[in-house]
């Protein structure tokens, strides 16, 4: 996401809506110190801060991180990697790596943000020989592309994009060999939040115009109707941060209404507060021993304003109708 259209008024709203990115990665980078999961990667995108993080932040990060994942994971062995994955508003993420680790790579896996972001994510591969080694390993030839505000390599590629100008996406998601016969999942957190429900509306259709079968997987917020979405909002604006989408956040139902009324066949939701209560339980009290939560209601209440949104089309039959929790 990064060039001139009308997203807010100002280029300020893009600016705070860029620091969201550092946010997360430094939360995520704050519990896996903690224990909360294991990610051998994120220490090369972000520095240990020494602001610590509150418990309920972290165990809000744990759900996010591990809902996201087995949506993804079940996508990847359902279509038994013969895939692509598209990441949008990708950030600092290392799930490229992590799925190179446990050998579930789909056939390339793509990720799209802000050219700002992107030159620091690639600035920091070139830089870092554990992050720059691991894609060299999955690449056939000497011939790496990496510039400014790309890379591109047989199974990985970051491209710098504004995700508002679909015509500019989707050129650069066909330079670097998008195939759009082949079934895709598409990501995004806390992204389409920041676009007005007509532009999210049309990325969504056009991904659903574009993909035969495919997958789109979306977590952001959710009931935000009430006094604590209400104050959620607030405490953004403060820092010059508009929700441009809220209006599509106002319940589980009108999160998958977005993706009906947009050429998808089937959609599901749930609330954070439910994705915790069905994760694995042992590894869930693992964690919940990791630190001392004096507040439980108020995780509750944070984990009730968050939500997955998951979406697919299936004309190869796969069965992806069936991937939940």
């Amino acid at each position: 996401m990064a060039s001139r259209q009308p997203f807010t008024d100002s280029d300020t709203a893009d600016e705070a809506v860029r620091a969201t990115c550092d946010d997360a990665s430094t939360c995520k980078r704050f519990a896996t110190s903690k224990g909360y999961w294991t990610d051998p990667y994120i220490q090369y995108f972000v520095r240990q801060t020494g602001e610590r993080k509150a418990p309920e932040i972290n165990r809000g990060y744990y759900a996010r991180v591990h809902g996201m994942n087995h949506l993804l994971d079940a996508f990847l062995k359902k279509t038994e990697c013969n895939c692509q994955v598209v990441n949008l508003g990708a950030g600092l993420d290392t799930t490229f790596w992590r799925l190179k680790g446990i050998n579930m790579m789909p056939k390339k896996y793509f990720e799209v943000d802000f050219s700002m972001i992107v030159a620091r994510k690639i600035h920091n591969i070139k830089t870092k020989p554990p992050l720059s080694k691991q894609l060299i390993e999955t690449h056939s030839t000497d011939s790496l592309l990496f510039d400014g505000h790309s890379l591109d390599s047989d199974r990985y590629c970051i491209i710098g994009a504004d995700l508002r100008d679909l015509r500019g996406l989707e050129e650069k998601l066909k330079k670097f060999q998008l195939n759009t016969e082949l079934p895709t999942l598409f990501l995004s957190e806390c992204v389409l939040v920041y676009m007005t429900p007509e532009q999210s509306s049309k990325l969504v259709h056009w991904v659903a115009d574009t993909f035969h079968t495919a997958m789109f997987v979306n977590y952001e917020q959710v009931n935000m109707g009430d006094r604590f979405g209400q104050v959620m909002v607030e405490n953004l604006q403060r820092r010059q941060c508009t929700l441009a989408g809220v209006e599509v956040c106002c319940s589980l139902d009108s999160q998958k209404e977005r993706f009906l009324s947009n050429g998808w066949e089937n959609a599901d939701a749930l609330d954070m507060m439910t994705v915790y209560s069905i994760l694995p339980q042992d590894d869930i009290a693992r964690i919940e021993h990791l630190e001392f939560l004096d507040e439980k209601e108020l995780l509750q209440q944070l984990l009730q304003h968050y939500c997955i949104c998951w979406a697919s089309k299936d004309k190869l039959r796969l069965g992806l109708s069936q991937l939940a929790f």
